[in-house]
């Protein structure tokens, strides 16, 4: 089975402003790296729009109604300091959504045991009922409350942005279905995710200092993140996928490269074998050096199409 990926072009439509982070061009680089010929076989698909039923299972229906009311015909509005909509963001955040729902159901079928959701915006900092840090809807957290309602009894989320993933961690810390587990620097944006946020058994956090690198990130997940998952038994790992802990990315100070993405892609997809009937779904989060960012992200997609072909 050839592994996915899922996307549309409404999400390049989220346009919070030429000078903000988190702006379409990253879109646009990540999808030009796929038209390499070595991502030929990479299955495309266009992404559906989330239905207010599956975003209401991890967020507030109040919320859901006021983030799409307060898209604006025209010119901007912002939700908070960060997060800013334009007249494409509600359209662009049902697609996000959408597509890492869609994935989950493609695996939970036996349609396509690997995916990625080439997505913005990105969704791990979005709380229940709040918009935080460039996120408007959870994607990944949607995506594992419906492989929950497809019938999995266990869902692992494994989030390697350099930032934590605060609105993931809050959504499932009371969910022995769910495990959460994530390295990231510390401190740093949004100031979650000490080592002893554990929830209830169900929450793994690595925390790293300023400048770690490579050994200090495969040292956390093979010491801590690896060994977790690897006793969950999950029937899905679904990975936070941000890239901006790069040693080039402006916003972090961590110093991965892309081999270390393509490292702990191949981890997790041996561990999804394990457990997991083999079944991945990643979803983009962060990343913003637009070089770094499309490197990034090819080395881990790569990573998943040829562990799918046995090319490893």
């Amino acid at each position: 089975m050839l592994t996915r990926l899922y996307t549309h072009a409404a999400c390049l439509d989220h346009d919070p402003g030429r000078l903000h982070p988190e702006r379409p061009a990253r879109l646009e680089a990540v999808l030009a790296a796929f038209e390499d010929p070595a991502f030929a076989e990479l299955e495309r698909v266009e992404a559906p729009r989330a239905e207010r039923l599956q975003l209401e299972r991890v967020h507030d229906a109040g919320y859901v109604e006021m983030v799409l009311a307060a898209v604006p015909a025209v010119g901007r509005a912002n939700l908070d300091a960060d997060t800013t909509l334009s007249s494409g963001s509600g359209e662009a955040a049902l697609r996000a959504a959408g597509a890492v729902c869609a994935a989950v159901a493609a695996a939970v079928k036996g349609e396509a045991r690997h995916a990625f959701c080439a997505v913005r915006p990105p969704g791990h900092h979005a709380e229940s009922d709040q918009a935080m840090g460039f996120c408007l809807f959870n994607n990944i957290a949607v995506g594992a409350a419906e492989a929950k309602a497809q019938g999995l009894d266990r869902v692992a989320v494994v989030d390697f942005d350099v930032h934590h993933g605060n609105g993931t961690q809050h959504m499932f810390e009371r969910d022995s279905q769910v495990l959460f587990a994530s390295t990231h620097q510390w401190p740093l944006y949004p100031g979650t995710g000490a080592a002893g946020e554990t929830g209830i058994g169900n929450v793994v956090n690595a925390p790293l200092p300023p400048l770690a690198g490579s050994a200090e990130f495969r040292q956390a997940m093979t010491d801590k993140i690896l060994p977790a998952i690897d006793r969950f038994r999950p029937d899905l790992i679904m990975i936070s996928a941000g890239f901006d802990a790069h040693w080039l990315d402006p916003l972090g100070s961590l110093n991965f490269t892309e081999e270390d993405y393509a490292w702990i892609t191949e981890e997790l997809c041996l561990l999804a074998d394990r457990h997991a009937e083999g079944r991945v779904v990643s979803s983009l989060e962060g990343g913003y050096d637009l070089d770094a960012l499309a490197s990034s992200a090819a080395a881990h997609v790569k990573a998943l199409m040829d562990w799918g072909k046995g090319s490893r």
